[in-house]
């Protein structure tokens, strides 16, 4: 069955193109932006917001992996030999990487962790994207833009967690309800683990792991320390409100800190 989908037309008028239909001796590349969901392949598995467009998931390891098999890109936390995760202080933990976050190999559809903010926007950009401002994020996250919104969601309302006025569907720590996490706990200290992108609720905007998972980059505008928004594993619901956010030295690959991307629109 063939997807609904709401869109204007952008025409582009080209003299010398190949192969496209022909109106009265010009030719026409016609371009269908979706409004609310992109389906064109510069904005696949993205949602519209107001201005811009945010990943529907947060970026994966199989999504990362195709950046470094064409870049040759190298994180910290590789050369370093392992990233960081918070036990009695911060820890390094020997081979933990995002190809191998919690010292095992990841599935393609975990989220990519132990990523500094400059590897995640140097993603981004190699994805023709850029990680989003701290504004847009809160914006994808609380306020619902979408005008056919599915129940119980309502456009233009502004809700007390990314999953709506509960915390329940996310994967935090144990005030959320059951999550799909997968079960690293016997690596841990504390808490279970994330859990395969947008495998939990989808929240407002239609958005997954907003809230909880893992934490998410944001651009700030700081200079050696950058935001982090939504909470993760680690931490309870309280963490994914929207006056929570966190800051972190740009250059810290943690186990618990992963990254979507925005894009103009």
């Amino acid at each position: 069955m063939p997807r609904r989908i709401t869109c204007a037309i952008l025409l582009t008028f080209l003299s010398e193109q190949p192969r496209p239909p022909m109106i009265s001796g010009t030719f026409i590349r016609v371009a269908f932006i979706a409004v609310g969901f992109y389906s064109t392949p510069a904005f696949a598995g993205m949602q519209a917001i107001d201005g811009f467009a945010i990943d529907r998931t947060e970026v994966t390891v199989g999504q990362f992996r195709a950046f470094v098999a064409e870049t040759n890109f190298v994180t910290k936390a590789e050369k370093n030999g392992g990233g960081l995760v918070y036990e009695a202080g911060w820890t390094q933990k020997p081979g933990w990487t995002w190809k191998t976050p919690f010292g095992t190999v990841a599935k393609d559809d975990e989220p990519a962790v132990h990523v500094t903010f400059d590897e995640a926007a140097a993603f981004c950009k190699w994805a023709g994207k850029r990680l989003p401002t701290d504004e847009e994020w809160r914006r994808a996250a609380y306020t619902e833009t979408r005008a056919d919104a599915p129940p119980p969601f309502r456009a233009g309302v502004t809700y007390e967690f990314p999953t709506g006025h509960e915390p329940f569907g996310a994967n935090c720590l144990k005030d959320c309800g059951e999550t799909p996490a997968i079960d690293y706990s016997a690596r841990l200290s504390r808490g279970i683990g994330h859990a395969p992108a947008g495998s939990t609720k989808a929240g407002v905007n239609g958005l997954y792991d907003m809230g909880a998972n893992v934490w998410e980059w944001t651009e700030d505008g700081g200079n050696k320390e950058k935001g982090t928004r939504g909470g993760s594993w680690w931490y309870g619901s309280f963490r994914m409100k929207m006056e929570d956010r966190a800051t972190k030295p740009r250059n810290m690959a943690v186990v618990y800190i992963g990254f979507r991307c925005a894009k103009d629109i």
